[in-house]
């Protein structure tokens, strides 16, 4: 089928543009049943695997290394597997945003996702919960949505938590609400409405708090590097992840060609899935200190490779392992 003729490419040319859609689509593997001719409407698995390419695509601008190496993929004939994008959330009184993970399975739930699996991860005080297609669970990309837990931490952490959070702003606007109620009653939504909401969904994975202080952010820091990396960085996809066939071989040539690479590669308690990851790309953010506008190198985010199994009875494993998440979740400790 001529991709142009898609409802996925028209959803995608009016966020990107012609050439930029052209782009993913060459970088990213999309499943066959998903390239639908364009018709009166719009299905949620479409809607879904928009929103995945573009947040994709964001990822890819902020994590240089992910851009060489899905480059050199492309170059030699492959297309990317997009296993599952991860992002993090606070359990937390946010302004005008809905706390913790709400602020994202609202946009979730319509779109088809339904809760999998949750996974606690008492050494960050996180908690990880997958979110996985109804439709298409092996073909559209999971969301991996972890939630910090402030209230396990000193009555000084979660002041400044507090602080940080306070002016954080709701990205979605009533109508953008009403149009998600029709999609999770309808499972489809008119051409109109979906290509306004589409950018709408996309702004959710943001951060959504102002500007703040230098010292709330070492205090941050000095108890959660996970906090510390949400408080410059928002619900923006802490990394995206390809599923790959032999996570040794991509492990070994990516190290060879210098790239930061994690020195061990996460394997589950089944030992069906393994993971491996980029080190966080380092990004520059501001923030107030004594009057002024200061600026600090921090962890930004990071790009992921996961190898799976199949179960007994031949579907793919796309459990999660919360020993793995605890490992991987290392990648942004380091500044």
């Amino acid at each position: 089928m001529d991709i142009a003729t898609t409802g996925l490419h028209r959803l995608l040319v009016a966020s990107l543009g012609e050439s930029a859609t052209l782009e993913t689509f060459a970088q990213l593997h999309v499943a066959p049943s998903l390239l639908q001719p364009i018709s009166d409407t719009v299905s949620r698995a479409e809607l879904a695997q928009a929103l995945n390419m573009l947040l994709f695509r964001d990822l890819l601008l902020r994590v240089p290394d992910a851009v060489d190496y899905v480059g050199e993929c492309v170059k030699d004939g492959g297309r990317i597997v997009f296993d599952h994008g991860a992002l993090r959330t606070v359990a937390w009184a946010s302004g005008a945003l809905p706390p913790g993970e709400a602020a994202i399975t609202r946009v979730l739930r319509p779109l088809g996702y339904r809760h999998a699996e949750t996974y606690p991860l008492p050494k960050l005080k996180m908690t990880g919960r997958s979110w996985r297609h109804a439709d298409m669970p092996e073909d559209i990309a999971q969301f991996f949505v972890s939630e910090l837990h402030p209230e396990r931490f000193s009555a000084g952490f979660q002041a400044t938590v507090g602080r940080v959070l306070e002016g954080s702003i709701d990205p979605l606007v009533p109508a953008d609400l009403a149009l998600l109620e029709t999609l999770s009653r309808d499972k489809t939504l008119p051409w109109h409405a979906a290509l306004k909401l589409l950018p709408a969904l996309q702004r959710c994975f943001a951060r959504q708090h102002p500007l703040f202080t230098q010292d709330d952010y070492q205090a941050l820091l000095a108890e959660s590097a996970e906090m510390a990396w949400i408080a410059t960085e928002g619900n923006a996809f802490n990394h995206a992840t390809d599923r790959v066939a032999d996570i040794d071989a991509v492990a070994l040539s990516q190290r060879a060609l210098g790239r930061p690479i994690k020195d061990s590669i996460e394997t589950s308690a089944s030992g069906r899935v393994r993971q491996t990851a980029f080190r966080a790309a380092q990004v520059r953010r501001v923030f107030l200190h004594e009057g002024q506008v200061v600026t600090l190198t921090v962890p930004g985010s990071f790009y992921e490779f996961i190898q799976r199994a199949s179960l007994i009875e031949g579907a793919l494993d796309l459990g999660f392992d919360a020993g793995n998440a605890t490992g991987i979740f290392k990648m942004t400790a380091a500044a």
